[in-house]
């Protein structure tokens, strides 16, 4: 199945019951998937929206009345529906959004690209609450997907998963299991109690000092999940002084190169983040220990680098490498060559 099917597939197995969208390459065949899925089961709704506002709109009222619902869009959509998810920070709403990253600026392309990550890590205006999966390949597309749904149920933040059009459109075998019911938070209606009494959510406030105090308080819940949710992958040799930090498509480029360098006899590290947002500050601070070549691999022009840098400062003092092509794949024999490059 191609990683778009994938993605339906995992929503119903982790009990989502409705989808809002609006159609944009690389992500139709989600819209199209999940139609097909409803037609066969009734409890599925969905809903094609006139354009991706109010895609995510009709998503956070299906969410706020019960509904484990979500969507999936790219590119300019993801732009486009920054103001109904950083709504749901506002409100706490456990959406769950589906990113399949074009290339940029604007239309662009719609095949590689990262260059989606600051913009889907942060949101709009506000403080980026939210809880970003970055799968590299087709399992873990499925995986994560399920553990979207999961991490934003018992968390009450908006959860997404940040592919790209590569991964999307690629074919590939999946392992479809199931997920523990147990491990499957239900939807419930957010706007009414228990004793069906409206609840009084917000998401505007007369007094500075009130809306000061929901968002210390927001900051406390995210820090506390955040020490739960996230996660990356190290590998290679504790010995290494080289280490490679790469993301999504790019690690399992940077995975082959280094698998070759060991063949040489090299000694390399792999950094890659499973989750964006929370980022895994501590285990990348832990793999720079003894470190005195970074190489940083993404196809942006450094969005991935300033959080590697931010996180590092005052922590290491490895020379930083770079190899940055915003909106095309990168691949193995790249990094390789430049991991020869700085090994010389």
């Amino acid at each position: 199945m191609t990683g778009n099917e994938a993605v339906v597939q995992a929503a119903i197995a982790a009990g989502a019951d409705m989808f809002s969208g609006y159609p944009i390459t690389p992500t139709t065949e989600i819209l199209t998937g999940w139609s097909k899925a409803a037609k066969d089961n009734k409890n599925l709704v969905f809903f094609q929206a006139e354009d991706e506002p109010a895609a995510g709109f009709v998503m956070l009222g299906g969410v706020s009345m019960g509904r484990k619902a979500w969507t999936a869009t790219a590119g300019v959509g993801n732009v486009l529906m920054q103001d109904p998810l950083v709504l749901a920070e506002a409100m706490r709403l456990p959406a769950v959004t589906y990113i399949g990253q074009r290339g940029g600026p604007s239309t662009g392309t719609v095949i590689y690209s990262q260059q989606e990550l600051n913009l889907t890590r942060m949101g709009g205006n506000g403080e980026g609450l939210r809880i970003v999966f970055a799968p590299s390949n087709l399992q873990e597309l499925y995986d994560m997907t399920i553990k979207a749904f999961f991490t934003a149920w018992k968390y009450r933040f908006p959860a997404f998963i940040l592919s790209d059009g590569y991964i999307a459109k690629t074919y590939g075998e999946v392992n479809l299991w199931e997920p523990e019911k147990s491990d499957l938070a239900p939807g419930e209606s957010y706007f009414l109690n228990p004793q069906k009494q409206p609840n009084n959510m917000r998401n505007c406030f007369s007094q500075e000092k009130e809306l000061y105090n929901v968002l210390i308080r927001d900051f406390e819940d995210f820090c506390k999940m955040s020490e739960e949710v996230a996660g990356a992958e190290i590998s290679g040799s504790e010995n290494s002084r080289v280490l490679v930090c790469a993301w999504g498509a790019v690690a399992n480029s940077a995975k082959t190169a280094i698998s070759e360098l060991e063949k040489e006899g090299k000694d390399i590290k792999l950094f890659r983040p499973l989750t964006m947002r929370p980022f895994p500050v501590k285990e990348l601070q832990e793999a720079s220990k003894g470190i005195e070549h970074i190489l940083i691999a993404e196809s942006s022009n450094g969005q991935f680098g300033r959080i590697i840098r931010e996180t590092l400062y005052g922590i290491t003092n490895a020379r930083v490498h770079r190899l940055y092509r915003p909106a095309i794949g990168i691949m193995p024999e790249e990094i390789e060559a430049k991991m020869k490059e700085i090994l010389k």
